[in-house]
């Protein structure tokens, strides 16, 4: 009788020890510790801002307003009561679709402590209640010509000197909107108004570090107090409605469906100033979708964002030279990944690591099949151009990434925390008291300005990308008012 109760008491045992901790099978990497990595790099990354920086982020924003204002006054191209579009994320981060190859250089922490882009409409068309037929004849996939027929004789009257003139057989002229000459135009007159506002400077002012033309695109760098911030500003064209040539998109299902309206979704879209790989730079203009992203962004896990941005700040580095592979093309496939899998998985709190690997090898996949379809217009290849040789070699530095990526999250998380030393480092030895904005007299700093920034906070550091609505009056340029979404400020 005793054997018998022996072997169960040995069962018991067995049964009883804690399972093998869970690894990954190609690195070997336990996934604990991979979640533990990617939990420390989000709370390096993802910074807590006090109300001083929030005063701060206000009043860099304001004055970038009260900037635009005045271009829009130097030669009214500008519409008066124009929209744009803030989002957290410089241009480099992948926040829009615009090739990097052009851009210089930015770091965190060295150059600058927080990053935005703002896309900023030079030509709006927004009275269209039908799909959105673009001039696609000349170019490739995702991008168009503009031709100005569209618009009155005033507006063309207004840009003529920013388009690259066609002459037809029957002796009409054709203006077609040119990216490089709008960008050109805009860099001009953003550099005579913040050259005339410097010549002004008022208490409070932000100070303007940097203005640099990256292709088509401006960045500036303000200094406010302690915080230096990064606007890269986008001059696009806007468009109410839904491209004709993304129409055959909204047919099939998609990870958002249920979450958010179809018409929150297709409320608009934008041409961004960036050709194709063979395109023609002074015509062609991308297909843009961003204010459709912003939307789509709410119904992503915080456990594959938090995935994605740890993702992000490993190939940004490791992906730099030669520049193949941007953020973007990582985001599309994030999007792609959330239609492909189950909302049940994919909302797995404890499933960040999980998600990380498999970012890796869906962007190892898409580069050895040199295939990245855009998201919203499938079949648009944006690898189509790179050589063998580029994609392979890219491949194979992800294939050391996915060999050990708990050694690579940790060089990320270093460079975070180097670039958060280098921002305290530049806090200490700035100045230590309440900065008033750009209109304020220098008075007590906890009044208005000081429970807007609080309100600004929430809505520029926990709901980036909102849309914003600004209505400058062209005569008062230091009093810009905007709504954010349905909250006027």
């Amino acid at each position: 009788m005793a054997a018998p109760v022996a072997s169960k008491a040995g069962s018991a045992g067995t049964t009883s020890k804690p399972p093998f901790p869970e690894l990954d099978f190609r690195s070997g990497a336990r996934v604990e510790e991979l979640n533990k990595l990617i939990q420390e790099f989000t709370k390096h990354d993802q910074r807590e801002y006090d109300d001083q920086r929030a005063l701060e982020i206000h009043t860099a924003k304001d004055f970038i307003f009260s900037m635009l204002g005045m271009v829009q006054k130097l030669d009214q191209k500008l519409p008066v009561a124009n929209e744009y579009l803030l989002l957290s994320g410089g241009v480099r981060e992948g926040v829009v679709d615009i090739d990097l190859d052009e851009l210089n250089v930015y770091a965190r922490g060295t150059d600058y402590d927080m990053d935005f882009t703002l896309l900023v409409p030079a030509l709006k068309l927004h009275d269209r209640n039908q799909p959105v037929t673009l001039d696609m004849r000349h170019s490739a996939l995702c991008h168009s010509w503009l031709s100005l027929r569209l618009f009155d004789e005033g507006t063309i009257s207004k840009w003529k000197d920013c388009c690259t003139i066609v002459d037809h057989i029957n002796g009409a002229t054709n203006y077609f909107f040119s990216p490089t000459k709008v960008a050109d135009w805009f860099y001009e007159s953003i550099s005579i108004v913040l050259s005339e506002i410097q010549k002004k400077p008022q208490r409070g002012m932000p100070k303007v570090e940097k203005v640099e033309k990256n292709g088509t695109i401006i960045s500036i760098i303000l200094g406010v107090g302690s915080s230096r911030m990064l606007y890269d500003i986008v001059p696009v064209v806007s468009f109410k409605g839904w491209p004709a040539v993304a129409q055959s998109w909204l047919m099939e299902n998609h990870f958002w469906d249920g979450k958010i309206t179809e018409e929150e979704v297709i409320s608009g879209f934008y041409l961004v100033p960036a050709c194709s790989y063979k395109g023609k730079k002074d015509n062609e203009w991308r297909l843009s979708f961003a204010r459709s992203e912003v939307q789509l962004k709410k119904c992503i896990s915080s456990s594959l964002m938090q995935a994605y941005q740890a993702c992000k700040a490993i190939i940004i580095k490791l992906l730099s030279r030669p520049k193949a592979i941007s953020p973007y093309h990582l985001r599309s496939m994030m999007l792609w990944a959330c239609d492909r899998l189950p909302a049940s998985y994919l909302a797995q709190e404890d499933y960040a690591a999980h998600f990380l690997l498999g970012l890796i090898d869906d962007l190892q996949h898409c580069l050895v099949n040199k295939m990245c379809p855009n998201y919203f217009i499938p079949q648009c290849n944006m690898l189509e151009h790179l050589s063998e040789d580029t994609v392979m070699l890219h491949a194979r530095k992800l294939s050391s990434v996915r060999s050990d990526p708990a050694e690579h999250l940790r060089t990320a998380i270093e460079h975070v925390k180097a670039a958060n030393r280098l921002t305290l480092e530049l806090q200490r030895r700035g100045s230590t008291t309440s900065i008033p904005s750009p209109q304020s007299d220098g008075g007590d700093p906890s009044q208005p300005d000081d429970r807007l920034a609080k309100k600004l906070q929430q809505l520029v550091t926990e709901n980036p990308g909102k849309s914003i609505s600004v209505f400058i009056n062209p005569d008062d340029v230091t009093r810009p008012h905007f709504r954010i979404d349905d909250k006027f400020f």
